[in-house]
């Protein structure tokens, strides 16, 4: 017994100072039945640092006290759409990234960027080094328009020009032709609100936000005058919420544009709705039919800027200039409804009409793309196929977010979501479902490969190296942030 004891100070003596090396040697023997130098609870891969990534990570810390959560993220900075897709003027949206923060320096959890999953490393490598393995890579793919000149120059997706003006490094040479006094928006979505607002808005509101420095010159040389927002169904089908709808009616130096005839029989319509539709149906009819006060007469006067909503509209056509490869305009085919409220289908008339711009901007949605052939992958619905997170036909492997659901809602659906994928893997390792008998080496293994394969992961800590210079650069210009634009300017921070 007295040997023991002075072993074990012995031990502990020789231990101080190793950052816990015996801890986790411990923790190693302890409920695996053999001596390993990884522990044995339960280690959980996610793919994607986006919003469903980290809800999913902190669903899991919170829900068990032993498992492990590392994060792996394609891009050297994490927080996918909160920092590339929200839009420069919501930073209020952006304040979840606190939440994240707080998850991403949890003992429990560890971040890796600059790890290309699908081509760094594969996913039969994860689900070897980890119990569990979460999709939450999200939607970067384009809907596409089916129409013919939609390859024409002037014409982009939504996903495209967000990330343009949000400094996503791939969209970075973007630099859209806004010489053109009409641009014509498909789709009525939050989206493509969002990209309505920011070429109408005007720059004093724009250079305060983190929006990017050559979108800025760029916004303040542009022609953009008047921006039409396109739908193929009607105001009580409209997919945006009322938050954005008033933004738009009240944004500075515009007035709207809306055609009463386009609301016919909506007033009666309204009885039927639900709360939320009423309200922002009722916000669209007010604008569109009621005559405004004198005050909001004077500014709409002096506005020097349009926007408005053209509904029962689906594009056939992008238009060139004769004998060039550069937008005129779009041909739009008018609808007709069948049914009625959620449930109307847009139905052709025969009809069409042309429209004149020289910028379309298709917000049509987001779509997933498959990342490693070992995964299932609905290519219609774009979606791997799941039961509550579960993906079909393959034990330890789930997805959460827009990878899960398809490109839907705001960043609280994405949040109910991903808790929900999270429980599912939490009752997998409480029934047995999951195997959670063999230690896993999880990231100590994947470390080894990356490093193998010349691949150097950024750490959370390399990342607020990143934060704190994009808000200095930001100080000058009183902006929150000015944001790294190229992946190599943000290796180059965070290694040095």
């Amino acid at each position: 017994m007295g040997a023991h004891k002075l072993l074990f100070s012995e031990l502990k003596l020789w231990t101080s100072g190793r950052g816990g090396w015996i801890a986790r040697l411990h923790k190693g023997i302890g409920g695996c039945g053999k001596a390993s130098l990884s522990s044995c609870s339960p280690k959980v891969c996610i793919v994607g640092s986006g919003p469903a990534g980290f809800y999913t990570a902190q669903h899991l810390i919170k829900a068990r006290q032993d498992v492990e959560v590392d994060i792996y993220e394609r891009l050297p900075v994490p927080f996918g759409l909160v920092r590339f897709g929200v839009a420069p003027d919501h930073p209020e949206v952006k304040n979840v990234i606190n939440t994240f923060t707080q998850t991403a320096k949890h003992s429990r959890c560890s971040f890796y960027g600059n790890v290309n999953v699908g081509k760094n490393v594969s996913i039969t490598e994860l689900q070897q080094a980890y119990h569990a393995v979460v999709l939450s890579y999200g939607a970067e793919g384009n809907r596409s328009m089916g129409v013919p000149g939609e390859d024409l120059a002037g014409v982009y997706s939504a996903k495209d020009f967000v990330g343009w003006y949000n400094g996503l490094p791939s969209c970075r040479e973007l630099s859209p032709d806004l010489s053109c006094e009409t641009a014509v928006i498909l789709g009525q979505g939050n989206v493509a609100l969002d990209v309505a607002r920011i070429l109408l808005s005007p720059i004093d509101i724009l250079k305060k936000t983190d929006i990017t420095q050559p979108t800025l010159e760029a916004l303040a040389e542009s022609q953009v005058r008047r921006v039409l927002i396109v739908g193929r169904r009607g105001p009580i089908q409209i997919a945006c919420t009322i938050k954005e709808l008033r933004e738009m009616v009240n944004l500075p130096d515009t007035r709207p544009d809306l055609v009463a005839a386009d609301f016919d029989g909506v007033k009666q319509a309204l009885k039927d709705l639900p709360r939320p539709r009423k309200r922002l149906t009722e916000l669209m009819l007010k604008t569109a039919l009621e005559v405004p006060g004198e005050k909001e007469q004077e500014r709409r006067r002096k506005a020097s800027r349009s926007w408005g909503f053209r509904f029962f509209r689906s594009p056939v056509e992008v238009l060139a200039e004769p004998g060039h490869s550069r937008i005129a305009g779009i041909r739009l085919a008018i609808n007709k409804l069948e049914g009625s409220g959620e449930g109307a289908q847009a139905v052709l008339t025969g009809e069409v009409e042309d429209v004149s711009c020289g910028l379309v901007v298709s917000s049509i949605g987001y779509k997933s793309l498959p990342i490693d052939p070992s995964v299932p992958f609905d290519s219609r619905k774009a979606i791997v196929p799941n039961t509550m997170g579960r993906v079909k036909q393959a034990a330890g492997l789930y997805c959460s977010g827009w990878l899960k659901t398809g490109p839907t809602g705001v960043i609280a659906t994405t949040m109910n979501n991903s808790f929900d994928t999270a429980r599912s893997i939490v009752e997998d390792m409480d029934s047995g479902t999951l195997d959670m008998s063999a230690a896993k080496p999880g990231s100590q293994s994947i470390s080894a490969l990356l490093e193998k394969r010349g691949v150097k992961p950024v750490t959370f800590s390399d990342w607020e190296k990143i934060d704190n210079v994009e808000m200095k650069r930001g100080e000058p210009r009183g902006k929150p942030r000015e944001k790294l634009l190229t992946v190599e300017e943000m290796l180059h921070v965070a290694w040095t």
